[in-house]
């Protein structure tokens, strides 16, 4: 296969945005005040073992502030760099499906009414979806982008009940594929790296997923957090995690880009939580950075995403 110059060898997010809007979009990461079923008591307590949502939020994503004074930051925040470009409502933190329909509504449709404001990204779990939300969201997205960004995490049911997921990867092909019926774009996220998976376990997983009817894939490293029940597991007894090294991800990364399905675009490879909050691994590089590697690892491999799909 051919690649000009600049050329990425595999489809992404940015490219995505711009085939669908034209231009440059900005998500905007919205805390709509939202709690998750394995924190409330409905299916457990605590959350999953490896989430503390602080790690992710940045300073201007506060429910305490109230939707349209977090997008009245994001936008003045982001807008210093870019001038002319749309925002999409990002509800990030949680499970911004996990309520009764006229909270939905009414948290979604607030986010819509803002002039900057182009669509919605909606993060949540796929046990937290039924009939009537996606009804709902059918209707917004026949005249707004929508996308659902469904944690999926793992494919290995073993792996989500070690760490407190909650749901099994049947909830989350049925989510998806539901989702894929109403014609609603989708989003998926995957955790490499996880207790008790295997590197045969995770390329599996992520091949599966990549079946599924999603447009957008992200993709992280495990990353030990304080505040996090696997930061306690992980102070017992750390010879039980097996933590990648940067270069052992990079190539894993690559398998992973050549097994998948070639037209899903990929959104990110790597997160990094703040200093604060970080246990391990300390990597110390960001996405743009290790996205730099990536693209030179390709190019000395002569791959591309889907070279080695079955």
């Amino acid at each position: 296969m051919m690649f000009e110059r600049e050329q990425k060898r595999y489809n992404d997010y940015p490219t995505y945005f711009r085939t669908f809007f034209g231009g440059r979009v900005q998500k905007l990461s919205i805390d709509g005040g939202f709690t998750c079923p394995n924190r409330d008591g409905s299916k457990g307590t605590g959350g999953c073992s490896f989430c503390n949502n602080n790690s992710f939020n940045p300073d201007y994503c506060r429910a305490v502030e109230g939707i349209t004074r977090q997008i009245e930051e994001g936008v003045k925040f982001f807008g210093r760099k870019y001038k002319e470009q749309k925002y999409l409502a990002y509800f990030q933190a949680y499970s911004n499906t996990y309520a009764p329909l006229d909270v939905l509504k009414q948290r979604y449709e607030e986010a819509l009414a803002h002039p900057m404001i182009a669509g919605l990204v909606i993060g949540t779990r796929p046990d937290v979806v039924n009939d009537e939300v996606l009804d709902y969201l059918e209707e917004i997205a026949r005249h707004h982008y929508v996308c659902v960004e469904y944690g999926v995490e793992s494919a290995n049911d073993e792996v989500l009940r070690q760490v407190n997921r909650g749901h099994d990867f049947a909830a989350s092909e049925w989510a998806i594929r539901a989702t894929a019926n109403r014609g609603i774009a989708i989003g998926a996220h995957l955790i490499f790296g996880l207790p008790g998976e295997s590197r045969e376990s995770m390329l599996e997983g992520a091949v599966r997923l990549s079946e599924l009817p999603i447009q957008v894939l992200k993709l992280h490293q495990l990353q030990i957090v304080k505040g996090t029940r696997m930061a306690e597991e992980y102070a017992e007894n750390p010879s039980s995690f097996r933590l990648y090294t940067l270069e052992e991800y990079l190539d894993f990364v690559v398998e992973v880009i050549e097994r998948i399905r070639p037209d899903v675009y990929l959104e990110r490879f790597v997160n990094q939580s703040p200093p604060e909050y970080l246990v391990a691994p300390q990597w110390g590089v960001k996405n743009f950075e290790f996205t730099a590697k990536l693209d030179k690892r390709l190019r000395v491999l002569d791959t591309w995403q889907g070279k080695r799909k079955d």
